[in-house]
């Protein structure tokens, strides 16, 4: 991960990519309509570079990303959900506001935005034209090469300002910060695409775009498709020497082809420009200063215009009363708690948050079960006591408390030391969240005394913000009451309809096995049916269990004897290998030791497992195809002993939501009853321990290999021998 000077990286965390008021003003309309599509909402925040930054940022956070970072936007905003992009657009309409009341000079954006749009669009059309899988992702990453610029500007001011003032052109200005900084705007976007943790080459496209022409050539597509990109972004026409290098890095590139790509993406970019009310600059006319913030003294008047109607739809009322309303209507908790963390990150310039919530009972304060912040927030119990910590000073006095407070107070706890150095923070500032009455919990956030001598007059308003945080953690408490008592009522009437079921059920089963214990009588000692209807009594009873159960899945006895899962196959192939396989034409293949393999798993249970998939395949296959069962003992894994079964077919395959089904059951929602047997499956062998391998190719077929618990050492030892297999066949199949 690309790393910065300290300092710098300070300085860029409090800092904020501005947006252009035009662009906000046009979000909180288009969030606010029921009828607006995910595409529509992500083709205006792919028009602002710095709205990208916070939608990546809220979307590869730890507490939404799960799995493979986000790299579209389009993905980040489905992750987030309108509800959450809401609550971040409303804020940084809010910061707007205050950024404008403190503004002492204005930087002109317009060049700048220009630029970047048409180095996305041109990125996005060579990536097309070059056959680079991701063209959206190529769009983003030319949309954000130059996001350095923004976070420098916002976090070091006036400093940076005057490095835009003698700067004559993008080419000198990577020089000259990194002489003034000591880093360029390009590895300052790059360490923020590391924050994201997305790949490599897309962070590589941001740091090498200023690189000479003889090195990039070395590089990945991407990073060589925004770094063709921006380099005719910022020419006049389409150099001789720029058309060889990119001949070079493509095929079937020339210099006409290049000259119709400028030209189409310079007539999307200004169509994007004029409609978000930003003055295009003229590439051709541009030159070398293309591209640059500049500095000026007053806003335009369509801009003062935008900033007025933001104004008006936040300004009549209190500055935080539509961030409530969003809050309001979120009632999961983990988008609950990611808002507030993005507010506050937007609002109030604080990075570094995590939440404790009070206990009802006891007013002791955990962050148990709240997800995104360090972990030592979940593993304490602050007592409310004032001694303990500022976070149970905040809640017991109900006023923000900091470790810069100027007022004496009890010594640094030494839990108050933990948090600061989980956050990387010199100190702490902790706000009481007040709900209806009573203190909620608290918020406790990182900070250095610089940062806590900048919110000064902020105070208020964050004294505003906690109780406006109780609030919709109360609501969302109250939400939860009100389902938890709905699902009560519903279990309740369910229990009392299963309780029916199973009674009329009961009664023809039971009839059943009495008949079939009457037959048994009839029947000559030494007949093979004896052992059919012995097999067949046990799945009565297994049936009748379930039924008792209502489905639910039944519990694993920890003093259940071994069993023999040879005995155990051979039993399910002889009560529905006819009905399954046989009669729709697919062979079947058994490969058992003749000697007892025993394991260590309720019978019922691995029955279950079996049958659902048995029933899988053979729902799976077609006539002609086959499935093969193989059984073997004496598998070592991680240094225990298995019995593994391999369950392989030459079918169709499975899908990606079928295999994720056995892995992962909770999260395999895939339809019909195929579904429902694999999920029912993946949360059986989680229970009993029975690892799961499944490998699959459409077309090729499918293998399941099940590693079955043995039981201790001693009793495997007991019955170790040599093994005889034999080998059980349909009709059409060769004996191994």
């Amino acid at each position: 991960m690309y790393s910065l000077p300290e300092p710098i990286r300070h300085a860029i965390e409090s800092g904020r990519a501005p947006s252009p008021p035009q662009i906000l003003l046009r979000l909180l309309q288009l969030v606010d309509d029921d009828g607006t599509t995910m595409t529509e909402l992500a083709r205006l925040v792919e028009q602002d570079p710095g709205l990208c930054t916070r939608v990546l940022t809220a979307a590869n956070s730890s507490a939404i990303r799960r799995g493979k970072p986000f790299h579209s936007i389009e993905g980040c905003l489905m992750a987030l959900g309108t509800r959450l992009v809401r609550s971040i657009a409303t804020c940084l309409s809010v910061q707007s506001l205050f950024d404008e009341r403190k503004a002492t000079r204005t930087v002109d954006l317009s060049a700048f935005w220009s630029h970047s749009l048409l180095v996305a669009e041109l990125s996005r059309s060579l990536a097309t034209a070059t056959g680079y899988h991701r063209p959206d992702e190529a769009y983003l990453a030319g949309l954000l090469h130059d996001v350095g610029e923004l976070l420098l500007l916002s976090a070091l001011g006036e400093p940076y300002l005057q490095v835009l003032a003698v700067c004559s052109g993008e080419a000198t200005l990577a020089e000259m910060e990194t002489e003034n900084f000591g880093v360029h705007h390009g590895e300052v976007g790059t360490w923020l695409a590391d924050q994201w943790h997305l790949d490599s080459p897309f962070a590589d496209g941001i740091l090498f775009h200023h690189l000479p022409a003889e090195q990039i050539l070395t590089a990945a597509p991407l990073p060589q498709v925004v770094w063709l990109a921006h380099m005719l972004a910022g020419d006049n026409g389409v150099p001789e020497e720029l058309v060889q290098v990119a001949g070079q890095m493509f095929a079937d590139i020339d210099k006409a082809r290049l000259s119709a790509l400028c030209d189409q993406a310079e007539q999307r970019m200004c169509v994007i420009a004029d409609a978000i009310g930003i003055a295009a600059q003229d590439r051709t006319a541009a030159g070398g200063s293309v591209g640059l913030p500049r500095v000026r003294g007053l806003r335009t008047h369509a801009e003062a215009a935008a900033g007025g109607q933001l104004a008006d739809i936040l300004g009549n009322k209190a500055l935080l009363q539509p961030l409530q309303r969003d809050l309001f209507e979120l009632d999961d908790a983990t988008e609950l708690f990611l808002a507030l963390r993005e507010s506050l990150r937007i609002l109030f310039e604080l990075n570094h948050v995590a939440f404790l919530l009070c206990d009802p009972l006891d007013g002791r304060l955990t962050g148990k079960d709240i997800g995104g912040q360090p972990a030592i927030f979940a593993h304490v119990q602050v007592l409310p006591e004032a001694h303990r910590s500022l976070a149970a000073v905040a809640a017991l006095r109900n006023v923000i408390c900091s470790s810069f407070d100027r007022e004496p107070r009890p010594a640094d706890s030494l839990l108050d030391l933990q948090f600061a150095r989980a956050f990387s923070s010199k100190g702490l500032l902790c706000i009481p969240m007040l709900g209806n009455g009573s203190t909620v919990g608290v918020i406790v956030a990182g900070l250095s005394g610089g940062e806590y001598s900048r919110l000064g007059r902020r105070l208020p308003c964050l004294v505003n913000f906690g109780r406006m945080a109780g609030f919709s953690l109360e609501n969302w408490r109250q939400t939860q009451r009100i389902r938890e008592q709905t699902v009560e009522d519903a279990s309740a009437r369910f229990t009392r309809q299963a309780r029916r079921i199973v009674h009329e059920a009961g009664n023809p089963l039971t009839i059943i096995k009495g008949y079939l214990r009457i037959l048994d009588g009839k029947l000559p000692p030494e007949t093979d049916v004896r052992r059919e209807l012995t097999v067949l009594g046990e799945e009565i009873e297994r049936v009748s269990t379930i039924v008792r159960r209502m489905s639910e899945i039944p519990q694993i006895l920890a003093t259940e004897p071994a069993l023999d899962i040879g005995d155990l196959l051979r039993e399910l192939l002889t009560l529905y290998r006819e009905t399954l396989f046989d009669a729709k034409g697919i062979a079947v293949e058994a490969v058992l030791p003749g000697q007892p393999i025993p394991i260590a798993c309720d019978r019922d249970s691995i029955k279950q497992i079996l049958l659902n998939l048995l029933k899988n395949a053979s729902e799976a296959l077609s006539r002609g195809q086959r499935i093969r069962l193989l059984l073997s003992d004496d598998v070592v894994h991680q240094g225990r002993r298995f019995a593994e079964l391999r369950i392989e077919d030459n079918g169709p395959g499975m899908g990606e939501a079928a295999i994720d089904a056995l892995h992962r059951p909770a999260a395999g929602r895939i339809g019909g009853a195929r579904g429902i047997g694999l999920s029912i499956v993946g949360t059986l062998t989680k229970r009993l321990g029975i690892p799961v391998t499944c490998r699959s190719k459409p077309g090729l077929g499918t293998m399941i290999s099940l590693l079955l618990p043995t039981p201790t050492a001693a009793e495997s030892r007991a019955s170790d021998s040599n093994t005889r297999h034999q080998t059980i066949s349909s009709p059409d199949t060769s004996q191994e």
